[in-house]
């Protein structure tokens, strides 16, 4: 249950110039050599995941019992709801047999996470039939549950019934920079900016996230001007998964599919700003097979917006054109203005 705009330093707003982060694609592509795409090559590939070795690694207790230990803790301080998905996630597929995948999961989260504490995850095995397997988890700190979660896994099968939305026409991730790299540009390029705003990128540096993101169009990250709620970016797990454990897959994308989903209502409101934001519910459903360690493009849009609340819809496709993963998710959202009148 965490604060959504992953490079929306909200604080920054009017004090950056919307054509000068526009253009910062080509100003710095054009500074990275050989070298650089080499090292991150070669980074990519020999390091394994921060999110399988630790944050979505858990540690059984008893039969059907786990417990997560590692958290990652955005700049809000409380615990990062895709990661209670995930790791609820992570507790159920233990539960299963190896030829069952997850093919949906709907959450409610009940309670803000203690990032000081584990979270235990308690498994209750509610159905197990031929083609379809159901599990209940709830997420406890504290003696009370801060997460409810249902999983339902299948066994693959053939169907003659196949169709699919076609995947938005953008550019590839190789043409795009990384908001730690469009960050950089700005403290680089931009002596002038306002020191409220670089702060607040800075801090940005400073919370290393567990996945790589390359925004399409990087106005939409830092809310420039009014938008349609709508916004898409290239994202990857850092480090290395590697092929053959689609549930391992499933459940970093379950983790990812949390990231700068709640900030798309945002998007049309410029002037103001979120006070307080949080998850209410969160549904994901899978569709096909994937590498959570591969780019991947995530579609983010709101169709609604109302009563302090906001619903967004994602979509997450392969490179290649196929829907991997579709989720929904409903959440909070209490606003101020950007610029709060004097009050003298």
């Amino acid at each position: 249950m965490a604060e959504k705009e992953l490079g929306g330093s909200h604080e920054s707003s009017g004090l950056i110039d919307k054509n000068e982060i526009l253009e910062a694609n080509e100003a710095l592509k054009s500074e990275q050599d050989e070298v650089s795409q080499s090292r991150n090559s070669q980074y990519q590939q020999d390091l394994k995941s921060v999110l399988v070795t630790s944050v979505l690694n858990l540690e059984k207790l008893d039969v059907d019992l786990y417990r997560g230990t590692h958290h990652w803790v955005p700049r809000t301080q409380r615990l990062f709801g895709g990661q209670i998905v995930g790791q609820a996630l992570v507790a159920a597929a233990k539960s299963v047999s190896d030829s069952l995948y997850a093919h949906s999961l709907h959450c409610y989260f009940v309670r803000a996470g203690d990032p000081k504490v584990p979270v235990l995850y308690q498994v209750d095995r509610t159905r197990d039939g031929r083609s379809f397997t159901v599990r209940s988890v709830k997420a406890i700190q504290h003696g009370q549950p801060i997460l409810i979660c249902q999983a339902s896994f299948q066994t693959l099968q053939p169907s003659p019934l196949q169709h699919q939305f076609p995947m938005p026409v953008v550019p590839p991730p190789e043409d795009l920079l990384t908001v730690e790299e469009l960050i950089h540009h700005y403290l680089r390029y931009k002596p002038d900016l306002a020191e409220e705003a670089k702060k607040g990128l800075k801090k940005l540096l400073a919370n290393e996230v567990p996945i790589e993101i390359k925004p399409v169009n990087p106005a939409h990250f830092y809310r420039l001007g009014p938008e349609q709620p709508r916004r898409l970016f290239w994202g990857r797990a850092r480090g290395h998964i590697g092929e053959g454990n689609m549930k391992l897959h499933c459940c970093v994308a379950a983790y990812v599919s949390d990231f700068a989903l709640l900030g798309t209502v945002l998007l049309p409101y410029p002037e103001y700003r979120a006070k307080f934001s949080a998850s209410l519910d969160h549904s994901m459903w899978f569709h096909s097979t994937f590498r959570s360690d591969e780019w991947m493009l995530y579609e983010c849009e709101s169709p609604w917006a109302g009563s302090s609340r906001g619903l967004v819809q994602g979509r997450m496709w392969r490179r290649d054109g196929v829907l991997a993963a579709s989720c929904t998710q409903e959440g909070v959202l209490r606003v101020k203005p950007v610029t709060e009148p004097s009050k003298l």
